[in-house]
């Protein structure tokens, strides 16, 4: 777990402003109490919750979009430590473990490779090691029966965080099978075929590891499903989707009654629960859809989920801060600190 920057109090305190006659989240939530112990310093803290970013675009790169969401990590947590601390929401019940970095890595594809399609290839392998530094710390904290909240990076991400919980719970003694459930909220579908790892395909993967038993995706935009992948989901029992249009455009079906069909699809089990945020139109980043989801139905979507399901942990991902594009949207952190924020009171 070398790529693991573990944060102390300092670190905290550095991003919070400290304002007379306030109490601000930065100042309650804890930290490791052993940054040379995760492990312990996990299972001994009074925490429900561990939070922590994975700050990367290799996923995202992997699949052939474009970067920008490494800068959300920061601008999520420079929000979040600020939130007030009061009857709705404290911070004593969150450990704030740091961050996973991988800017090595991709500075040095981008140093070596020679042409675009070796570019990619590498890309595809260097998600395998996000993989295996991902994993391990899921499954640390899960069989210690805290809830993992992860921020930023691909979708790629989804893979080792169900695969990693799968384990953990297991290890509690809280499923009899290492194998979750997963409710997503997007605007892809992201169960592309096995063609190396990307931010397209990392629930697929888990499939077919074995590590992912039900996969409902809501809010999909139908002009974004291969036809293969249709097909694959609606053969397979363990697999549905609600697209955008059949909530929005055609109004089959409203969205509290979208999120309550997913959730009551996947209710056997601990479901992941995942958010993608270019499933929302003002959020920039992979997907950047003219039209899309409202931050208030990812706040709903968040809330509803996080009161009717046993959540396994929450993966907000794929929020772009700015992208190649020119495209730039300083409030993406703040919407995911009320996202997550969102979350943590619904669990109260």
């Amino acid at each position: 777990m070398s790529q693991l920057k573990v944060y102390n109090k300092s670190d905290v305190l550095s991003l919070t402003k400290i304002r007379k006659f306030e109490t601000r989240l930065g100042e309650e939530i804890l930290t490791a109490a052993d940054p040379n112990n995760i492990a312990a310093s996990i299972e001994k803290s009074p925490a429900e919750y561990v939070l922590f970013g994975i700050p990367e675009d290799i996923g995202v790169r992997a699949s052939e979009g474009q970067g920008g969401g490494e800068p959300a990590w920061v601008s999520f947590l420079s929000n979040f430590l600020n939130i007030q601390s009061n009857d709705f929401l404290v911070g004593s019940n969150i450990l704030l473990l740091g961050h996973l970095d991988f800017r090595d890595l991709a500075q040095l594809i981008e140093a070596n490779a020679s042409d675009p399609e070796e570019k990619l290839m590498a890309y595809r392998h260097a998600v395998h090691t996000i993989d295996e530094a991902v994993e391990p710390l899921i499954r640390i904290i899960t069989a210690a029966g805290k809830i993992p909240i992860v921020i930023a990076g691909g979708h790629n991400n989804a893979y080792p965080l169900i695969k990693g919980a799968a384990k953990g719970l297991n290890k509690a003694g809280l499923i009899p099978l290492p194998q979750i459930n997963a409710v997503n909220l997007d605007a892809h579908p992201e169960f592309s075929p096995i063609e190396g790892r990307h931010s397209a395909n990392g629930f697929r993967y888990a499939e077919e590891d074995g590590f992912l038993e039900k996969y409902c995706v809501i809010g999909v935009h139908e002009n974004n499903i291969p036809q293969n992948v249709w097909l694959d989901i609606r053969n397979n029992p363990f697999t549905d989707l609600i697209t955008y249009e059949d909530i929005f455009v055609l109004e089959k079906r409203n969205f509290a009654q979208a999120v309550a069909h997913a959730t009551g699809y996947t209710e056997d089990n601990y479901i992941g629960l995942e958010l993608d945020l270019d499933a929302i139109a003002q959020v920039p980043g992979a997907g950047l859809p003219p039209s899309g989801l409202t931050p208030l139905h990812a706040r709903q979507y968040v809330t509803f989920a996080a009161i009717d399901s046993r959540i396994a942990y929450l993966h907000i991902c794929e929020g772009a801060v700015c992208v190649g594009n020119g495209c730039s949207n300083p409030s993406t952190g703040r919407l995911i600190s009320y996202i997550v924020s969102d979350f943590l009171k619904a669990r109260e």
